[in-house]
């Protein structure tokens, strides 16, 4: 009897351990669902980039901060206040739901994702140069271009008006 019950618990062992997902496959679960809005790996996006985090902040830090930033913010800790003020007071959310494990997962799918070499070493946000060219009002192209759709968007209303006015009135002329 002992050797059916120790061969039935191998084998449920084995079993739930071969259809587990890896901590990376959920740390990628959980990063994509909750974090990528605002997190890139590698790249500063709305939050900050989240390479070699675990280099610069303990486990225990880190799942304090996911669960709840603000508490961190208020508790007096330096370099949360100075997170907070350098990606211009945006608050992140508070993730209370995620479990120590689950933040372990997401650590693991970072480290994965972290680029080697001097590209996240020399990376500094405040040389970020944006991609796109913002609008100024010495841009009289990108202005001249949007009146001029403007008025085209007017004017093609108003003649779709004036084309159904004049089908409704065609439709009330008697017959004769």
């Amino acid at each position: 009897m002992n050797i059916k019950t120790a061969i039935c618990f191998l084998t449920l062992f084995i079993t739930c351990k071969a259809l587990s997902t890896p901590p990376s496959d959920e740390g990628k679960r959980i990063f994509v669902s909750r974090c990528a809005s605002c997190h890139n790996v590698n790249k500063l996006i709305v939050g900050p980039a989240l390479a070699g985090v675990s280099d610069r902040h303990t486990e225990v830090w880190i799942a304090k901060f996911i669960q709840s930033s603000q508490s961190v913010i208020k508790s007096g800790d330096k370099a949360a206040a100075a997170l907070y003020e350098k990606f211009n007071r945006v608050a992140m959310p508070d993730h209370a739901d995620l479990t120590a494990q689950h933040i372990k997962d997401i650590l693991a799918y970072i480290k994965t994702e972290t680029k080697t070499g001097t590209e996240i070493a020399a990376f500094r946000p405040e040389k970020l140069h944006p991609y796109y060219t913002p609008v100024l009002l010495s841009n009289w192209q990108f202005f001249a271009g949007f009146g001029t759709l403007v008025i085209l968007l007017a004017a093609a209303l108003i003649l779709l008006v004036r084309v159904k006015e004049i089908q409704r009135k065609e439709l009330k002329k008697p017959i004769v």
